[in-house]
């Protein structure tokens, strides 16, 4: 094992706001961000992959084109970063590609998740070793396949006397949960960005609610907050995981059929029914003096939803990764850069505990360059 080697994480979650690359230098396996770059996602290409999620009538042909034009922008997103760090494709040992979930079902008969982006094209165009599908192992050992970074964030982030719960907010809120003298759990909370996100896309052509302006003009619902605080998969016990194929506008405007609220009201009232479904989950882990919720994701740069979260967890100190000094907007594409070195290595990088599989795996599928 080489003593210091370097990695590419590339992740586009629930959001579609972007692509986020990390180059990840690892030194006897600590992993230390060098550089990082977003890459724009093409508005057109957002739509499409959109339409799948939210279970839009699709065929083979359409899901393969979009396997290939993401494949194709995952490897142009890996040469911007490459570019923008001034690193050279040979000085890189491995990428690991998260892909784009369309649809992740881990309950019923057949469990299944699907991330399109092919790696092949990545591994090909960008002549670096890559490694993606890290969720379909964990799941054939009978885990949910998600979430998969709180093994990275245990990896990060010790646990002394007292808890540390590291919260990542991207279109869906997932909590990795560390204590003293237990083993980490994680599991997704519930939407993060995405219903706001979708929100206020449909009601001023914005991509988010930049500093929260719109929600600020409003006021919590609370008859519309208990409905959706109602959800059934908020009252499931961990492991869990949801995403776009639950949580989405179609959802929300079903729980809006018998209101007539002002777009900031119901603005106001998700940001409050995220903040909620956040709290009530971390507070089920407070253990010790001094316990510590450290957050992550594009939800940390939302100044309100911040703010309802120290309020309703004012026993614990809560703040950004940052503080901790690991940058809280590439955290997951730095994770994704240690599940591909974790894959190099063949070492463990789920944890059973937070999935549910039936042992430890080493994650993801390796797709070489031939250099």
């Amino acid at each position: 094992m080489a003593s210091r080697e370097l990695y590419i994480g590339v992740m586009s979650g629930t959001s579609l706001d972007g692509i986020d690359t990390a180059l990840v230098e690892f030194t006897h396996g600590c992993p230390k961000l060098i550089a990082s770059h977003e890459y724009s996602y093409p508005e057109g290409l957002k739509q499409r992959v959109l339409a799948i999620c939210l279970g839009q009538q699709t065929n083979l042909v359409e899901v393969g084109e979009i396997d290939h034009q993401l494949g194709k922008l995952y490897a142009d997103a890996v040469l911007a970063l490459l570019n923008h760090s001034g690193f050279d494709a040979s000085q890189i040992t491995a990428i690991g590609n998260h892909g784009q979930t369309v649809f992740h079902q881990p309950n019923g008969q057949s469990p299944f998740t699907i991330q399109l982006g092919d790696a092949n094209l990545i591994a090909a165009i960008t002549g670096i070793d890559t490694v993606a599908d890290f969720r379909r192992k964990d799941m054939a050992l009978g885990g949910q396949g998600a979430p998969l970074v709180p093994a990275f964030h245990q990896s990060l982030f010790s646990s002394s006397d007292s808890s540390t719960v590291v919260l990542n907010i991207g279109g869906i809120a997932n909590i990795s949960v560390l204590r003293p003298g237990e083993k980490a759990i994680g599991y997704d909370t519930g939407p993060g960005n995405m219903l706001m996100d979708a929100w206020c896309h449909k009601h001023t052509n914005q991509a988010f609610d930049k500093d929260a302006n719109l929600a600020k003009q409003g006021s919590v619902n609370p008859t519309l907050l208990n409905d959706l605080l109602n959800e059934e998969y908020l009252q499931l016990s961990a492991p869990k995981s949801t995403g776009r194929e639950l949580f989405n506008l179609p959802w929300l405007e079903s729980k809006l059929a018998k209101h007539s609220l002002s777009s900031q009201d119901v603005q106001r009232t998700l940001c409050e029914f995220t903040a909620i479904t956040i709290a009530q989950e971390v507070d089920k882990f407070q253990l010790g003096s001094q316990p510590e919720l450290l957050i992550c994701g594009g939800g940390a740069q939302n100044p309100l939803l911040m703010s309802r979260i120290r309020d309703l967890l004012s026993n614990w100190t809560v703040m950004t990764t940052n503080d901790k000094g690991v940058d809280s907007d590439n955290m997951e594409a730095m994770a994704f850069a240690w599940l591909a070195y974790c894959r190099i290595h063949n070492l463990p990088s789920n944890l059973p505990e937070v999935t549910g599989a039936s042992r430890l795996a080493s994650l993801g599928v390796m797709y070489f360059a031939d250099k």
